[in-house]
């Protein structure tokens, strides 16, 4: 979908490589643009002690790139930045704005020589405020600032952190599509325009249901234990082999009596106490004891049949290595294989960009790159002739994976 768009890629971590992955995926050629030393990320389970040909984090959010490494605080390197955003559509960065300005590498400074160009900023806070020049994380912006962590957390509990890369990846997702958006108006007008995406305003966005009830009533009401939801039937219960299943009720009173007959209680229907959403709101405790009975006398296979008998929504609650192997994930298109970096053939498991585009090659285009594997061929495709990039190298201006392996 993207087959002829070039995105330089001005980051690390994973928020904005994720979203460049993304573009990848959809056929857009990303050129990422590393520091001396490379993408910290790059050195994920090193720290961990552990030595892999494979980064399953790094590739999942690199697949398919070239990467380029340049020291962008020298005078030359930051030329070279400057002339590759003059090749680009699309220029995406997870720099600070303060750092760009003084590089001359904001919006406002490279549109003048790429018109067309579509600059996407991804920060923790936005690019205006009292905070828009703070570092940015998924657990402190996206997480903790944002309320998600605090509305998580069970009445009387203590926050916990978010999963990894967790808001980074939320947040990759909205600056693709953001992305997407200022690609269509640049082909349209001939302008780009800078588009804006942060880690706290996502957050806002992905809680938004929550967050529209506070802003309109001023106040939100706690995420409460199993026995004491507004709805107790819209929960969570576990069957006679151990298995969580969530059960969704739908609006008005359809779902009682099949929830009745799935766990053997037609006794249950007419019961007052529970036959009306305010009488097992009032009766919680009771009702919650009652399902905790029916659907834990019954395995996950016996409760699944008779769930699906009584056209009741649910799903199992799986764990990571469950989902991995569960065959509806597979038919979604949820999981790819990604050519392994090691160039023999092989190719590992990952997982999928987030939108499916049947018929189209939307998935990865090739392996994650080696640190400055591509410097020397993208400095070619800018004009510069071997001598002059054997010059780069030297001066330390530019890297290329060969020098760094030796």
């Amino acid at each position: 979908m993207l087959e002829g768009l070039r995105v330089i890629e001005y980051a690390t971590y994973m928020a904005a490589p994720g979203a460049g992955s993304i573009l990848s995926d959809w056929g857009a050629e990303v050129i990422k643009v590393e520091p001396p030393g490379g993408d910290p990320i790059r050195k994920f389970f090193r720290t961990l002690g552990t030595d892999i040909q494979d980064n399953p984090v790094f590739d999942f959010d690199n697949r398919g790139k070239k990467s380029i490494a340049i020291d962008t605080r020298t005078d030359e390197g930051n030329a070279i930045l400057r002339e590759l955003a003059e090749t680009a559509d699309v220029f995406l960065t997870n720099v600070r704005p303060g750092g760009l300005a003084r590089s001359g590498l904001d919006y406002d400074s490279l549109k003048e020589a790429n018109p067309k160009l579509v600059y996407c900023s991804l920060t923790g806070y936005g690019l205006d405020g009292p905070d828009a020049d703070k570092p940015g994380f998924d657990i402190a912006s996206f997480w903790a600032r944002s309320g998600l962590a605090h509305t998580t957390i069970p009445k009387g509990g203590e926050p916990f952190p978010c999963r990894t890369a967790y808001g980074d990846h939320t947040t990759s997702i909205a600056a693709a599509a953001g992305i997407c958006a200022g690609l269509v108006e640049a082909s349209r007008t001939g302008k780009g325009r800078l588009v804006e995406a942060s880690l706290l305003r996502t957050a806002l966005f992905t809680v938004g249901s929550d967050f529209a009830i506070q802003l309109f009533f001023g106040r939100l009401g706690s995420t409460k234990a199993r026995h004491k939801q507004t709805v107790p039937i819209m929960n969570f219960f576990k069957t006679s082999d151990d298995h969580w299943l969530c059960i969704v009720a739908r609006q008005g009173e359809s779902d009682w009596g099949p929830i009745c007959k799935t766990i053997g209680r037609e006794d249950l229907i007419d019961d007052e106490r529970f036959n009306t959403a305010k009488g097992r709101r009032a009766n919680s405790v009771d009702c919650v004891d009652i399902l905790d009975a029916g659907f834990g006398s019954m395995t996950k296979e016996e409760a699944a049949r008779r769930l699906d008998e009584n056209s009741i929504a649910w799903s199992p609650v799986q764990t990571l290595a469950e989902a991995a192997a569960d065959p509806q994930v597979k038919a979604a298109g949820g999981i790819v294989q990604v050519p392994s970096s090691a160039g023999d053939g092989s190719s590992f498991a990952s997982p999928a960009s987030p939108v499916r585009f049947p018929g189209a090659d939307d998935g990865p285009k090739g392996p994650a790159p080696g640190y400055g594997q591509h410097t020397r061929d993208v400095l070619l495709s800018l004009g510069k002739d071997e001598s002059e990039i054997d010059q780069l190298l030297g001066s330390g201006v530019v890297a290329s994976g060969a020098m760094e392996s030796a």
